[in-house]
């Protein structure tokens, strides 16, 4: 059997509420799912609808009905991490399921937001909907962010066959041979993966500059050193990274709903989240540009250790 160890990412970018709390849990469904033959895709569309439930509980201010929704967000997200976790178990990887995995936490939080809203409308008027607006954007931005540079750091870490990381040129190449006769579903979630991708691609600049260099210069194997120097710069901002996903949010949002401020929740999302995405940006950026020089100047050499 599957050892628990062997279905977690990296105890670099694993949280401690994901270690201690929501992979264990995950695990235990992910031997029920396995036993049962259900794909990583169907634990993820259970996910998108138990995440919806969470937020049409928060639309009611009833302490009872609170709680319900952060039970139901919280199972939302066990489900999150046990679709990555039988995904590794079993290996079964597609970027269908990456893309479906995104669309299903972006759902979560557009419920989220709507129910808030709908619930702040009678205070707040439609101000609060273009305040939710701009903190859905800032949100997609952070957690699309935070997911790249994890994967970013696994790459180098792991290697391909350990992170998520990709092209969206290959992606495209990928998406001109599905027809939308024959795939449209799997063609239309790529379509957005690849245009997510992209987005991705165009906010790290200098780390698509050192990736094109590390393809040039080392013909596709990236030295051991190169590896491990690049290891020791990127964990200090998994922090951040960690900070930018679901847990430190969730846990604001909870208080915000137990506390009946849910407009709190945006205020957190607007003055402390986007400050640290773009830290973190900052940091990772100029960390790709030393390493451009470092290559540049011949610092590293060619080993034999391929990663792409």
């Amino acid at each position: 059997m599957t050892s628990f160890k062997s279905t977690l990412k990296s105890n670099d970018t694993e949280e401690f509420l994901d270690i201690y709390f929501y992979r264990p849990i995950g695990y235990c469904w992910v031997l029920l799912f396995q036993k049962l033959g259900i794909t990583p895709n169907m634990v993820t569309i259970a996910s998108i609808f138990i995440g919806i439930g969470a937020g049409v509980c928060f639309y009611f201010e009833e302490f009872s009905i609170t709680i319900l929704g952060i039970l139901l967000l919280i199972w939302a997200d066990v489900f999150d991490s046990a679709d990555g976790q039988l995904a590794r178990m079993t290996k079964n990887f597609s970027p269908l399921g990456r893309a479906l995995d995104g669309f299903a936490g972006n759902l979560w939080f557009m419920s989220i937001y709507i129910a808030i809203c709908l619930r702040l409308t009678p205070s707040f008027g439609w101000y609060i909907w273009i305040i939710a607006l701009i903190a859905g954007y800032f949100h997609s931005k952070q957690a699309s962010m935070a997911d790249y540079y994890r994967n970013i750091h696994l790459f180098f870490l792991k290697g391909k066959d350990g992170s998520e990381l990709d092209n969206s040129l290959q992606l495209q190449e990928q998406y001109n041979t599905l027809t939308f006769k024959k795939h449209f579903i799997e063609k239309v979630f790529l379509l957005f993966y690849k245009n997510y991708t992209r987005s991705q691609e165009s906010w790290t600049p200098n780390f698509q500059s050192m990736r094109s260099l590390l393809n040039h210069e080392f013909e596709g194997v990236v030295p051991i050193q190169f590896q491990k120097d690049f290891r020791m710069k990127s964990l200090p901002l998994m922090k951040w990274t960690n900070i930018l996903s679901f847990n430190t949010r969730a846990i604001v949002l909870f208080i915000s709903v137990l506390i009946k401020e849910p407009f709190f929740y945006f205020v957190f999302e607007l003055t402390i989240l986007n400050p640290i995405m773009m830290y973190m940006i900052y940091c990772h950026e100029n960390i790709c540009r030393s390493f451009i020089q470092k290559i540049n100047k011949g610092y590293y050499q060619k080993e034999r250790k391929e990663l792409y």
